[in-house]
């Protein structure tokens, strides 16, 4: 399941960044949950971001449904 996520995940923020090599996808699974750290160049941060925070939302509601476990609450995170 993770991994699937985190495929796509990585394409679409690559996609997004001017900087696509240094785009790191990390998993952290936990109790109930899966966090995807995503970290990006600090000059591609506000392309992630998006206006108003339009972009981030939707790559959330993108990983919430590739990632189909019924049971595991999926969360993406941008650390900088």
């Amino acid at each position: 399941m993770s991994q699937t996520a985190q495929l796509v995940l990585e394409r679409l923020v690559k996609a997004l960044v001017e900087n696509p090599d240094e785009v790191v996808v990390t998993p952290i699974e936990g109790d109930g949950t899966v966090v995807f750290e995503v970290q990006v160049n600090p000059d591609d941060s506000g392309k992630i971001i998006g206006k108003k925070g339009r972009t981030i939302n939707a790559l959330r509601t993108i990983i919430k449904s590739s990632a189909t476990t019924g049971t595991k609450k999926v969360i993406m995170e941008l650390v900088e």
